[in-house]
């Protein structure tokens, strides 16, 4: 299996950090969700859509969170998926990791999506969502120079 890790150091306290990352509203701003839907607590769920209407999404996915330690920790698993265009082209059972640092200047995020299959067909999705992670981590940052840093 193979798994991607990035990390990136924010001007924001941790506390500020892991609320956008479970609160729907912040999630939307970073995530250019449409809606975004938590119960933020171990065993709870987290869910998002996206595309023009809520009712006819593109796309949608759901989660457990398998871990919810405020501030530091969320563990994302049992997902499901649904898009417009189809179903990934593999089997695979994600577990998706953010934790949150205190850091001389604010705090470090780290995540770590481990799960993807080592074949060829999964190929073209890994690299997809390397690519997404530093989008994501970039909207994180709009989002919360935006909101919260000074």
């Amino acid at each position: 299996m193979r798994r991607h890790v990035h990390e990136e150091s924010f001007r924001v306290a941790p506390e500020k950090m892991f609320a956008a990352l479970h609160t729907p509203s912040a999630v939307r701003g970073w995530w250019g969700a449409r809606t975004v839907v938590t119960i933020p607590e171990a065993g709870g769920y987290w869910t998002a859509s996206w595309g023009e209407t809520e009712d006819d999404p593109d796309y949608v996915t759901g989660a457990r969170l398998v871990e919810f330690e405020p501030p530091r920790r969320i563990v994302f698993g049992d997902y499901k998926y649904f898009a417009k265009s189809g179903p990934p082209p593999f089997e695979a059972a994600f577990l998706t990791t953010f934790e949150v640092e205190p850091h001389p200047d604010g705090c470090l995020l780290r995540v770590t999506q481990d799960g993807f299959p080592d074949g060829p067909e999964a190929d073209e999705f890994y690299a997809a969502c390397g690519t997404g992670w530093r989008n994501t981590f970039a909207g994180i940052r709009q989002y919360l120079a935006s909101t919260f840093e000074s």
